[in-house]
């Protein structure tokens, strides 16, 4: 009695429709983070399907700092051409403790940063968290410190890994956001 029951339990369960959503969501987006000092989360696939993105992990007190300015501007530019900059703080270099309500503060009062911001996250390869985890295996390579870019295309694919000392406006960058829009 206990097998039949479970052999058509097992049997209705595999007869569900499978979402469509799990299905689409590539592997690179399919998390949900929370909002820098917000308690609203989103789906990276339901906010950012088919969306060029450009994911970057931030440091308020940092020497690369100053490429939230940098970054802003891309946003500006490119937004409106399916293009988004994701920003996720980290201490994982020890430059960034401040509380997430300071991080967005800092943010937005000093680069006037307008594109999305996330949660404080790691991101170095010992103790990366899933999201970072994920980039950092697909790129072949993990941030070693602050304002490491990944360039993801249209469906979520890792397409470039940039170091921090690649600034916003590098040409090379640029040049492959422009050919992914």
């Amino acid at each position: 009695m206990i097998f039949r029951t479970l052999f058509f339990t097992l049997l209705a369960l595999l007869m569900q429709p499978i979402s469509a959503d799990s299905n689409d969501c590539a592997m690179n987006l399919d998390f949900t983070k929370r909002y820098l000092a917000s308690d609203e989360s989103v789906r990276l696939c339901d906010a950012y399907a088919d969306t060029v993105l450009l994911v970057v992990n931030t440091a308020s007190y940092c020497g690369f700092t100053s490429q939230f300015a940098g970054l802003e501007a891309l946003q500006e530019k490119y937004g409106d051409q399916g293009f988004s900059v994701l920003g996720f703080p980290s201490n994982d270099f020890f430059q960034d403790p401040r509380s997430e309500n300071n991080i967005r503060e800092f943010c937005d009062l000093t680069y006037q940063v307008k594109f999305p911001m996330f949660e404080k996250s790691r991101v170095a390869k010992r103790k990366a968290e899933p999201l970072y985890r994920a980039l950092g295996t697909q790129a072949g390579q993990f941030p070693k410190w602050n304002f490491h870019k990944y360039l993801l295309d249209r469906k979520g694919q890792v397409v470039g890994s940039f170091g921090s000392s690649v600034t916003p406006s590098n040409a090379e960058l640029i040049g492959q956001i422009e050919s992914l829009l």
